[in-house]
């Protein structure tokens, strides 16, 4: 099925294609308001590849939410793909999630009573692909994560970094343009969690827009960008050597 693009969104041009304005993200908790990020400045060109680190509380995981149009900012203005989508409504940003964007959890995320192709097509049923499409699809991308031999297993007879191999293939499904990663080797072995970034950074090297969440250096160390958050401001960017 080919798949019309987006009516706003153009990803195009060579410029950066996500960029934050002063967004801001606060929570009413009774009458305290808890402010989570404050007047955040970010600018994303595709390709790029971004690691966020922080403590605890810093922001990260909010960041990533709003990147990831799973949710809204309280203040400020989000442009992707030269649009500001950050006053859509809800329908509006599930679309350009499903369209646009792979998201790859610690948890993996995996359905247990699914194959890995199973799990792979999911994203796809929900834009529409046949289930012939699908089906060639899933294969190609199991193959691609190195699974091709296991595709009937289900997620209990994987390993973790297996499971995270899945992870990443189903959000490879719709080809989308960003890569949305929250500490994907958190729950791996130093070895798995090796297999885990060199993945990622073929993805990188194939045009894909990689930003992932860690709190290891070492791991930051692969990505070409790093920003700190604190306080949920950015304290710190700076490019890897």
């Amino acid at each position: 099925m080919e798949r019309q693009p987006d009516r706003h969104l153009d990803f195009s041009a060579d410029d950066s294609i996500l960029v934050f304005d002063k967004i801001c993200k606060s929570y009413q908790l009774g009458e305290v308001e808890l402010k989570v990020l404050r007047e955040i400045d970010l600018d994303i060109k595709k390709g790029d590849y971004l690691a966020v680190m922080g403590p605890s509380g810093s922001g990260k995981s909010t960041l990533l939410n709003l990147i990831g149009c799973l949710d809204r900012p309280s203040h400020g203005k989000y442009f992707l793909g030269g649009h500001d989508v950050s006053k859509l409504d809800d329908n509006e940003l599930s679309a350009i999630r499903g369209r646009h964007f792979g998201f790859i959890f610690q948890s993996f995320n995996l359905i247990a009573q699914l194959n890995i192709i199973e799990n792979i097509e999911v994203p796809m049923f929900y834009q529409g692909f046949s289930e012939y499409q699908s089906k060639v699809r899933a294969k190609d991308l199991a193959e691609l994560v190195g699974l091709g031999d296991r595709i009937k297993h289900r997620p209990t007879e994987l390993s973790g970094g297996q499971q995270q191999r899945v992870a990443i293939a189903r959000a490879l499904a719709n080809d989308p343009l960003i890569i949305l990663a929250d500490e994907p080797t958190g729950n791996l072995d130093s070895t798995s969690g090796k297999e885990i970034l060199g993945i990622l950074d073929k993805l990188r090297e194939q045009g894909k827009t990689v930003i992932m969440i860690t709190h290891d250096e070492k791991i930051a160390n692969h990505a070409q960008r790093q920003i700190r958050l604190l306080d949920g401001q950015i304290e710190r960017q700076w490019y890897n050597a």
